[in-house]
């Protein structure tokens, strides 16, 4: 796989069936290994490692229903009182980030109300602080670090 703009991490792999797996920590299982899912095990362990978020608070593929149509979210923080805070979108490393990304987490964004915004393919980073009363975002430079406010 790619090496991607985010820390090297180190992985539990095998094959299965001539497709390799990765083993997901969060979800306790081995998930297939596509450039989407490298790009999303990276960037929980980011969360993880480098920003400090507990496993506990962090959701992997949640499931909501936006307009009778089931979507999932690739990673979801919860903040300590349970509210959605953080939504990421990720994306293969091949894929291009544009508006229509932006525009999906958005969506989501309507349902879950979080306060943050992250779009990533593993190579670049979009993070978002909402700005509700304004009905936009802000960019940021990084996410921030989890604290107990969070």
């Amino acid at each position: 796989m790619q090496k991607l703009n985010l820390p090297s991490y180190s992985f539990k792999l095998k094959s299965n069936e001539n497709k390799t797996l990765i083993f997901d920590n969060l979800r306790k299982k081995y998930v297939v290994l596509t450039p989407e899912e490298w790009v999303r095990q990276h960037f929980v362990r980011f969360l993880i490692h480098e920003k400090k978020y507990p496993v506990s608070i962090i959701a992997i593929e949640k499931q909501l229903t936006i307009n009778t149509r089931i979507k999932r979210t690739d990673i979801l923080t919860f903040s300590t009182d349970g509210k959605p805070d953080i939504i990421v979108e990720c994306k293969a490393p091949h894929i291009k980030i544009t508006q229509e990304t932006f525009d999906q987490i958005a969506r989501y964004n309507l349902k879950l109300n979080a306060n943050y915004l992250v779009v990533t393919n593993g190579l670049e980073h979009f993070y978002c602080k909402m700005d509700f009363k304004n009905e936009t975002y802000i960019f940021l430079k990084e996410i921030p670090s989890f604290t107990a406010d969070n």
